[in-house]
């Protein structure tokens, strides 16, 4: 090989190796620059997830609180009480306070006054209330306890009882926001007069339940000598109030000053006058004073 193809054979070697290092550096680039954005494509789509997470953890922590409307055939009032700590329910309780106040619905189970098993049920009423309150803190959401257009559910095994008040009302608490607990001690409170009125002879009575530290059902009422109840005397139209002039019964009039004591938490916030009666609350002519000390006493028990 003569010294000038010598040289032309270099050059070719040379430019042939040039070329190969550059196709090389441009392969490379074009495959690094997808590489590069899939990591923040991989980040974009883990932000739901870290999202949804954070979803968990929605509720504040505290004391939620709802009540639903009393049943006019069982007399029961439905309420749930839900305590969230760290962004979770961590308790819950569902009952309901009494038309004619005293011990709560589970209460009253617990005690075997409600008598589901007594009926035929497998098992009583607290004890099935339970199993859907579990089930509740478990799943964290109320809309997990699915029910049928009678407010029975099939996802809770021996679960038989309406639990639809349960579900509303927690879905109601938890969308509420937190409350402040009352000032009470939750529990049934009674009290009653020493002896029965020489004049009436009544012996009126107080009966108060409370709940989430709050006076949810309070009944002012009595009994006489024959073991009649004063309240229900009136419903069935033999207290006579009405016959006598006035513009309503007994009951309805208590009933009254029963729901001022609940909207003021405070028995003795009711002003009264000398004779015993109030003008404070509207419709009612009956003395009050009394049953409003009988509430103040039952309540003390709960400080």
């Amino acid at each position: 090989m003569n010294k000038k193809h010598g040289a032309v054979w270099m050059c070719g070697v040379l430019l042939a190796g040039a070329l190969s290092a550059c196709g090389s550096n441009e392969t490379a680039e074009v495959t690094a620059e997808p590489a590069a954005q899939a990591e923040p494509a991989k980040e974009a789509a883990a932000a739901p997830a870290a999202e949804t997470a954070a979803d968990a953890s929605q509720w504040k922590d505290g004391l939620y609180f709802a009540q639903g409307d009393m049943d006019k055939e069982s007399g029961w009032q439905p309420y749930v009480i839900l305590q969230v700590t760290g962004g979770k329910i961590a308790d819950a309780d569902w009952s309901a306070s009494s038309l004619n106040g005293g011990p709560d619905k589970k209460a009253t189970s617990e005690a075997g006054k409600y008598g589901m098993k007594a009926g035929g049920a497998s098992s009583e009423w607290h004890e099935q209330a339970e199993k859907i309150e579990q089930f509740l803190i478990d799943k964290q959401d109320p809309a997990a306890i699915t029910t049928d257009a009678e407010g029975h559910t099939d996802v809770v095994s021996g679960v038989s009882i309406h639990v639809n008040d349960f579900t509303k009302l927690a879905e109601t608490a938890l969308a509420a926001g937190p409350v402040e607990a009352g000032p009470y001690k939750d529990g049934a409170y009674h009290a009653e007069a020493a002896d029965f009125d020489t004049e009436s002879g009544w012996k009126e009575t107080v009966d108060a339940t409370v709940a989430a530290g709050r006076i949810v059902a309070i009944n002012f009422s009595g009994s006489n000598a024959a073991g009649e109840d004063k309240k229900t005397n009136s419903r069935e139209g033999k207290y006579g109030m009405k016959a006598g002039g006035a513009q309503a019964e007994w009951h309805e009039e208590a009933e009254k000053a029963e729901q001022y004591v609940i909207e003021k938490q405070d028995p003795a916030a009711v002003e009264t006058k000398e004779d015993g009666t109030t003008d404070a609350i509207s419709g009612v002519t009956i003395h009050v004073a009394s049953y409003l000390k009988l509430a103040e006493q039952a309540l003390a028990d709960a400080k």
